[in-house]
């Protein structure tokens, strides 16, 4: 037994659930409920993503409650010029992070969290989102598509329209002004300010619900 767990952590198969910590859940409140003026487009929940599955039961983004509060004062800035977030997912359980690495193959690992480690995803402590109009309802142009998976992801990359580059900075200048990092091969993917000191959480959203009541 003790060779058959040496060759799996080699193999990087060791992967363990995170324990519960119904303490650590307590902290994540359902977006909506913080900002309800923002626009939710959870394609997890739909067959419209990556993975061609639906990964989540309910269209729910749930956040740490500091991150909530954060995307409640970016959205206050955007409201001013006509823009709304349009957010495409929040909190994940673990066992989804799992089940993404284990379905994607080994040469787009980069685009998808180990689950070894851990994603800040299941944190609580990172978002995926864009740039909508209020006027039109339609997302704003960018270098990419979500969840793409090639070099125009990245939050520098230098081709695409000159439009798509001004929509691209200004989604990063204004969650950077509320304590928010871009991750450098996604330019739709920000983690929040201490996601470090966040417990990995593997808590769906039912169980969410159950430890509210």
């Amino acid at each position: 037994m003790k060779q058959l767990v040496c060759l799996l952590a080699l193999t990087g198969l060791a992967w363990s659930q995170p324990a519960p910590n119904p303490e650590g859940a307590a902290q994540l409140v359902e977006l909506k409920r913080v900002v309800p003026d923002l626009h939710l487009e959870v394609r997890y929940a739909t067959k419209n993503n990556f993975m061609r599955k639906v990964l989540y039961p309910q269209p729910r983004i749930f956040v740490r409650k500091e991150v909530g509060e954060a995307l409640g004062r970016v959205q206050n800035r955007l409201t001013r010029r006509g823009l709304s977030l349009l957010v495409f997912d929040g909190y994940r359980p673990w066992r989804i992070t799992k089940k993404m690495w284990d379905d994607t193959p080994p040469e787009n690992h980069k685009f998808v969290a180990d689950p070894a480690k851990g994603s800040k995803h299941n944190r609580g402590g990172a978002v995926d989102l864009t740039l909508m109009d209020l006027k039109t309802g339609k997302a704003l142009e960018m270098t990419s598509a979500y969840d793409e998976f090639s070099p125009r992801a990245a939050y520098n990359y230098p081709g695409g329209s000159k439009k798509s580059h001004e929509n691209r900075d200004l989604l990063r200048t204004v969650m950077e002004a509320e304590g928010f990092q871009v991750l450098p091969h996604e330019w739709w993917h920000f983690d929040y300010k201490g996601w470090k000191n966040f417990p990995l959480l593997d808590y769906s959203f039912d169980e969410l619900d159950a430890l509210e009541k």
